[in-house]
């Protein structure tokens, strides 16, 4: 098959096709392979991003390298990371005369602490492992933001406060290891194929000022926030804590005993996690 006149852009729908049939390939639903076709978009989170001349950059899940490619062109250093090896042929055409570092093989076995300080991250997430890599994320010292192409409903447990519907562990992890902002709504269209949701753009943004959490406080969060419909005391109860001292924590901490714990927040769980002799 000819090649498309390189005037067309790499995120035409017409040129991933193309690139998509002469190299035999079909997105992997399990991968969670859902390539950008939008310029638009693409930009859009570059710039969100921190993509600019000499930043360390960070992508998971490449693709076809329609978005490494825009973050390189604004002088940033791309690492990518990719497990499918299928697309070595593609990416090695795409992404020529780029400087590009492709490390081939599994995000999650990835040794993020070796990342330099002021890496920021910028990646069309695979869907099916978002929760794991945005940990991975947060406890890197040296990634100091994390701007995403998430599930909508992630994005909005991301960003949602105590005491709303949204509001869970994601969202108490988040907010413990720094801020997060919506950038922007993502449509189906966006994407080949398209995906059965909605995505949102999010950033992160990491306070490395802040002493990492605690680990048995991370732990007694999530017990906490563990069933959303029990109560806080109900929560405390399933992992052991006795009824007597859970009451007593809670009278402590000014709350009600049937309060849940997603309508609490996070300097009063630490209040009560400390109480119960969980942390210091």
């Amino acid at each position: 098959m000819p090649h498309l006149p390189s005037t067309a852009p790499l995120y035409s729908p017409a040129r991933v096709r193309e690139l998509l049939t002469r190299h035999g390939l079909r997105p992997t639903k399990s991968l969670g392979q859902n390539f950008l076709i939008d310029g638009n978009i693409l930009r859009a989170i570059a710039e969100a991003g921190g993509a600019a001349p000499g930043v360390p950059v960070l992508e998971v899940g490449p693709g076809l390298g329609v978005l490494t490619r825009e973050i390189a062109s604004r002088g940033a250093q791309v690492t990518a990371l990719e497990k499918d090896e299928r697309l070595k042929p593609v990416l090695a055409e795409t992404l020529e005369g780029t400087d590009v570092n492709v490390v081939w093989g599994d995000a999650l076995d990835f040794d993020y602490a070796s990342l330099p300080s002021g890496t920021r991250v910028i990646a069309n997430l695979p869907y099916y492992i978002t929760g794991l890599l945005l940990s991975r994320f947060m406890r890197a010292p040296g990634i100091e933001s994390a701007t995403v192409l998430v599930q909508k409903e992630v994005g909005q447990r991301l960003a949602a406060k105590p005491g709303q519907d949204a509001y869970g562990f994601l969202s108490a992890i988040a907010a413990l290891y720094g801020s997060v902002k919506h950038v922007r709504d993502v449509p189906k269209g966006a994407f080949l194929p398209a995906p059965d949701v909605t995505s949102s753009v999010v950033r992160l943004d990491f306070d490395r000022t802040r002493p990492q959490p605690d680990p048995a406080f991370l732990a007694f969060v999530e017990a906490a926030l563990h069933h959303r419909r029990k109560t806080l005391r109900n929560n405390l109860r399933l992992i052991g804590h006795a009824a007597d001292a859970i009451d007593a924590a809670l009278e402590g901490a000014a709350l009600r005993a049937d309060v849940r714990a997603e309508d609490v927040p996070l300097e009063r769980l630490h209040d009560i996690a400390r109480t119960l002799g969980v942390v210091r």
